[in-house]
């Protein structure tokens, strides 16, 4: 496992996160076995939110760090402030809601990385870089960012957070992988793939921002159970989001290159997709769901794997021969 330079005291996150959505308080133990693995693996970095499962996979997450007594050794990183059916909900009310309920669910006092799950343009960013200042103040969160923030938005918080002498984002979380999105799988979700991404990257690049990235593996895209052959047979598996995001003639000719490449390289169609992005000339940490001991074991190889440049632009159909 290697980890990044993005920390606090002593605590550094794997650049591999692990996502808590799979964890459900209905199978505690399957939760804990998993989660065990994990960190036996390396893994440091531990994603959730207030969001998932409704509020499930953060009650296991704390009932097991608190089990295991590793609170203080584990990179938490949080997420609230998600839109409902009901309204959209980046209000310095709610951040403050989600967050304290967040914390009770973790039972601890602070989240290492807090994000804002979504963004609301039509808010100020005034009061909201005001409320995360005053929880970054009070030990609550130990640093905050964007999840889902366009680079614009960010830049205005940042500059309003200079000008008033408060604390910035200094982290972002949008997704990134090698498959690129045909449209958002959910409403407000923004990506950094693709020619669409080129300029965010390089924003990114000059501000070295870290970015947490979501779905690296394309939400089960490169796992390796999908072909071209066996493509529409799949979409019963998978959801409808999540083929009308994936299944482009560009992604399957990606997916076409990274199965021969594994081949060639004896390694898995996950461990190339996943190591396409970790070699991506960024600050970036990978969120990945493991489903087993396994799993974890073959995410956290990918630290050995060479790619060239040659091989990066190739699976990105940048280039026609490798």
């Amino acid at each position: 496992m290697h980890y990044g330079s993005f920390s606090f005291g002593e605590i550094k996150p794997s650049r591999l996160v692990f996502g808590t959505i799979p964890l459900n308080e209905d199978n505690l133990e399957a939760g804990f076995e998993l989660l065990d693995a994990a960190w036996e693996t390396g893994y440091t970095a531990f994603d959730t939110a207030a969001l998932y499962g409704g509020g499930s996979s953060e009650r296991v997450l704390g009932k097991w760090m608190e089990a295991r007594g590793n609170r203080n050794a584990i990179f938490v990183i949080g997420k609230g402030a998600h839109h409902n059916a009901d309204r959209r909900r980046v209000t310095p009310h709610d951040i403050t809601t989600d967050l304290f309920d967040s914390l009770a669910r973790q039972r601890h006092d602070h989240i290492d990385l807090h994000f804002l799950h979504r963004d609301d343009p039509e808010c100020d960013v005034g009061p909201i870089v005001d409320i995360l200042n005053e929880h970054h103040a009070s030990g609550r969160v130990h640093a905050f960012g964007g999840s889902n923030w366009s680079t614009r938005r960010i830049a205005d918080a940042n500059e309003y957070a200079h000008k008033n002498g408060l604390i910035p984002f200094t982290a972002s979380s949008p997704n990134l992988s090698l498959a690129v999105q045909a449209q958002p799988p959910w409403e407000g979700c923004l990506s950094l793939a693709g020619p669409a991404g080129s300029a965010d990257r390089s924003w990114y690049r000059q501000q070295k921002m870290p970015l947490f990235c979501w779905s690296s593996l394309a939400g089960g895209f490169f796992s390796g159970r999908l072909t071209q052959d066996n493509a529409e047979t799949m979409r019963e598996e998978f959801s409808v989001s999540f083929t009308d995001s994936y299944y482009t003639a560009e992604n399957f000719e990606r997916l076409e290159r990274v199965q021969w490449l594994s081949t060639e390289k004896q390694l898995s169609i996950a461990q190339i997709a996943l190591a396409w992005v970790l070699h991506q000339d960024l600050d970036i940490y990978a969120l990945v769901s493991p489903r087993n001991a396994t799993e974890c074991q073959a995410n956290a190889a990918v630290f050995d794997i060479e790619l060239s440049k040659e091989e990066i632009g190739w699976l990105n159909l940048e280039r026609d021969e490798l």
